[in-house]
């Protein structure tokens, strides 16, 4: 019997099933059960990027690892386009399991909203990698690569393309995975995809000698893996999922929310890759030093933001699900335990990184003109990450509810307001007026989401109420006369 399966609720609710987590299973059970998992994968995630710039670095060729970081930028374009469907496909979908509590018919939609959203960032992944690769050259130069890294980062960027589909595809069905609960498995998938990625690069960096096209030949296929597992997981286990195109559907009652939410996700990608681009270009006129100095306080904080992340990232479910049950008590313990976890790892750590700066930063550096700038960097992370957790959190609360406009909203916020922030900061304070930009955008965001979300409550608390017991059992009433 599936572990989702609504249609035998005394085994979909028992204890230590995905449904349970997500249904009545105390707070701090499901926070772990749904946190603990998505904070270890995105460490695992990290590890894995490193290994692999290191066999590309292995082969002691500039222009290879050049073309690696020319084409991050597209990777991460890539993923947006499976975030637009994936996230915006996994909320409605958990919306639906915690309304089916009260309505049971309700659980029908989900075979067509899954199906929309897996093979619509199918079709979305062959429209953006077929476009890609017929402009494959002004792409390159856009992304900034010199005449020496053309033909490396066109070769990765090219094999990376034909791959979109697939890509767009795993990180799609990963939330909908999710979205059911099951934070293990999608843990399971993303291990065992780093894991297949670093024999794939042994075999095709190391062995064969493909260079940058072998590591991104690892990377699709290591994704078609994920596909797989994560396709055969959902038949065997979710009753109501179906990846069947005969349940694809254009309704508005399925593209408008799933469009609504995951449409921030893009903005929140492509606002990051201009970010990225500005701060690169800023820094680099004040030396090699500046910009070795922001990616190592980048790495150190990247420990942390991962913690927070797993938070505010795999709480989703858990608010989406409350609130489609229409259970506001469950939803408001779930936003108040996800705050104090998230408090309490800024704090923790961000205290005694602090504390530790100097020492911190001397282990992966001992330049001692990239250290004094490094530890002003690490500083302005860390006060950065101190709201930047809770602004998460509240996104995460817009895209739990599907109050599209209001995730939006924070996606578009910080990448409209970092540019003329670091801008004017490089030009009133110099180089650090860039370090600290970053920093006053996340506290700008921060008290913009606290505006949205005063200005959302109303209408939050209208749709609490339309999932509410009560209001099942009066439109039941209704029916029956």
């Amino acid at each position: 019997m599936s572990s989702t399966n609504l249609g035998s609720p005394a085994k979909a609710d028992a204890v230590g099933t995905n449904r349970w987590y997500l249904s009545t299973a105390p707070i701090v059970r499901a926070l772990v059960h749904l946190c603990v998992p998505m904070a270890a994968a995105m460490i695992v995630g990290a590890v894995h990027n490193l290994v692999n710039a290191g066999f590309i670095g292995s082969l002691h060729d500039t222009a290879l690892l050049a073309a690696i970081t020319f084409g991050t930028p597209v990777l991460g374009l890539v993923m947006a386009v499976g975030g637009v469907f994936g996230v915006g496909g996994g909320t409605l979908i958990s919306r639906l399991l915690g309304a089916a509590e009260h309505e049971p018919a309700r659980a029908g939609e989900i075979r067509h909203v899954s199906s929309f959203a897996v093979w619509g960032s199918v079709i979305a992944g062959v429209v953006f990698g077929g476009a890609g690769l017929l402009l494959l050259r002004p792409l390159v130069s856009l992304l900034g690569a010199d005449a020496a890294a053309v033909p490396a980062t066109s070769a990765y960027v090219a094999v990376m393309l034909a791959f979109v589909p697939v890509l767009a595809a795993a990180f799609c069905l990963e939330q909908l995975v999710r979205a059911e609960g099951a934070a293990r498995q999608v843990m399971i998938g993303i291990i065992a995809s780093a894991v297949a990625n670093v024999v794939f690069d042994v075999l095709f960096i190391l062995v064969l000698h493909w260079g940058v096209a072998g590591a991104a030949l690892s990377m699709g296929l290591a994704n078609l893996g994920v596909v797989a597992y994560f396709a055969v997981w959902l038949r065997r286990h979710s009753e109501h999922v179906s990846l069947a195109p005969r349940w694809f559907t254009l309704s508005p009652a399925v593209v408008r929310p799933v469009l609504g939410v995951g449409v921030g996700e893009l903005f929140q990608a492509t606002f990051m890759i201009v970010t990225t681009l500005v701060l690169n270009n800023l820094a680099a006129a004040y030396g090699d030093g500046a910009l070795a100095a922001m990616g190592v306080a980048v790495r150190i904080a990247q420990v942390p933001e991962f913690l927070v992340m797993g938070v505010t990232i795999g709480v989703l479910p858990l608010l989406a699900y409350s609130y489609g049950k229409g259970d506001r008590s469950r939803l408001a313990s779930a936003l108040r335990a996800s705050a104090v976890t998230v408090g309490g790892i800024v704090l923790i750590f961000s205290t005694t990184v602090f504390v530790f700066r100097e020492q911190v930063f001397s282990a992966f550096s001992a330049d001692r003109s990239v250290l004094a700038i490094g530890v002003t960097v690490l500083t302005a992370q860390l006060v950065a990450m101190v709201v930047n957790g809770f602004t998460g959190l509240i996104t995460s609360l817009f895209q739990a509810a599907g109050r599209s406009a209001a995730a939006i909203v924070m996606s578009v916020a910080h990448g409209v307001l970092f540019v003329p922030i670091v801008l004017l900061g490089d030009l009133w304070f110099g180089l650090a007026g860039i370090i600290w930009a970053l920093t006053v955008t996340e506290g700008i965001v921060f008290l913009v989401g606290v505006v949205t979300w005063l200005a959302s409550r109303r209408a939050i608390g209208r749709g609490l109420a339309e999932g509410s017991p009560e209001r099942a059992e009066e439109l039941l009433e209704q029916a029956e006369a």
